[in-house]
């Protein structure tokens, strides 16, 4: 008790070279511990939403690309696959199918073009207002509401793809109908809404001017009884009103309408094996399992924590040389100090106890430290993961 006292007491004196222990010490026993923490939380929140979605139908390519930007809106754009895979999935009666378009981003948050039942699917529910029920609506998710402030009957407006190109599409003004409530996953971070409103932002859909009930003469190049010709001033609406909604039209074959994917929920493990294997021998798409994909992409993240875990062992060895560099040179320091012990009769032993004790007490008082931030990272581990 008497070596702990006094060694107690020289390390509140020594407060600079004690702190300087402790900081590293503090931070030798956390970053490992840290690191495995981070890394298992971040594959239960992957693996988690993966194990939730049987299948996921999209273009031959990256398959990586494909599910993280179906899964977690994330990710570069794979190429594009059409409605008609969506329809001809649907014809076989085997699954039910949820189209994705994710290709837009309004005030830096995805857009997530889909259909009413993606949100059962899910199991997403609203804190405000309602889902998107019309073209030009939007409903955010938790985290994109707070982030930006809004509320349902706001308005939100998709940002612009090009700064450059005169033709582009002009960004759209979108209703917000509802506000999601918190669901701890990738949904919190998206603006959702209905397909067809994903297509008018691409410009295959848009809506033009009443030409027959505008009081603007510079909108009309001719008229007659028969037809009315705008002019070159007529341009497309950038907001979808509840007077001008009517006017809103497509163009094209519907069945090429384009989608980033479609999650594919198969009846039972039979229609899955059919629909794998009908896929299996097509040219331009592919049917994913998206917990095989996202296993593989841990198994890439296990190799980078081997990497963390060696460094973490070459950290240790220096913090340890770091260690007895200290003492060597505290015991030099401390010549006449322990001298005076010497001849007060101190023995040898009781000296490398008094060094014992010190180093035990900074060890002890670093634990307790490391401990109270793995605490702390562990509650706040699934927001990080998130933030991620």
């Amino acid at each position: 008790m008497r070596a702990l006292l006094l060694s107690w007491r020289y390390i509140c004196a020594h407060r600079a070279k004690s702190g300087i222990l402790l900081v590293c010490l503090t931070i030798t026993i956390f970053l490992p511990l840290a690191v495995h923490v981070m890394i298992g939380h971040y594959e239960q929140e992957l693996m988690a939403r993966a194990r939730s979605t049987p299948l996921v139908v999209g273009a031959k390519g990256n398959r990586y690309d494909l599910v993280l930007k179906s899964l977690y809106f994330t990710a570069e754009n794979p190429e594009p696959i059409s409605m008609r895979v969506v329809e001809s999935i649907r014809d076989t009666g085997w699954a039910g199918v949820l189209p994705l378009h994710v290709v837009y981003t309004a005030r830096g948050y995805p857009i997530v073009g889909t259909v009413l039942e993606y949100f059962s699917f899910r199991g997403l529910q609203t804190a405000e207002g309602t889902l998107p029920l019309r073209i030009g609506d939007a409903v955010l998710g938790a985290e994109v509401a707070r982030e930006l402030g809004l509320k349902p009957q706001d308005r939100i407006i998709t940002d612009q793809t090009s700064l450059y190109d005169l033709a582009a599409v002009y960004p759209l003004k979108m209703r917000v109908a509802g506000v999601l409530a918190p669901a701890g996953s990738a949904d919190d971070h998206a603006v959702f809404v209905d397909v067809r409103t994903a297509w008018i932002i691409e410009g295959i859909g848009h809506g033009h001017i009443d030409l027959a009930s505008t009081e603007d003469a510079s909108l009309i190049l001719d008229a007659d009884d028969q037809a009315i010709i705008g002019s070159p001033a007529v341009t497309a609406y950038t907001e979808i009103t509840p007077s001008d909604m009517a006017s809103f039209h497509f163009h094209g074959d519907p069945s090429q309408y384009p989608l980033t994917s479609a999650i594919v929920l198969p009846k039972n493990p039979k229609s899955a094996t059919l629909l794998k294997g009908r896929f299996s021998v097509t040219r331009e798409e592919r049917l994913r399992v998206p917990v095989d994909v996202v296993s593989e992409i841990m198994r890439l993240v296990v190799r980078i924590r081997r990497f963390f875990d060696a460094a973490f062992v070459v950290i240790c060895c220096v913090t340890g040389l770091f260690l007895v560099l200290v003492v060597l040179l505290s015991l030099r320091l401390r010549k006449r100090e322990m001298e005076t012990m010497f001849k007060m009769g101190c023995s040898r032993s009781t000296v490398v106890r008094l060094l014992v004790c010190e180093l035990g007490i900074l060890t002890a008082v670093s634990v307790v430290l490391a401990g109270v931030l793995l605490l702390g990272l562990l509650l706040s581990a699934p927001s990080v993961v998130r933030l991620m």
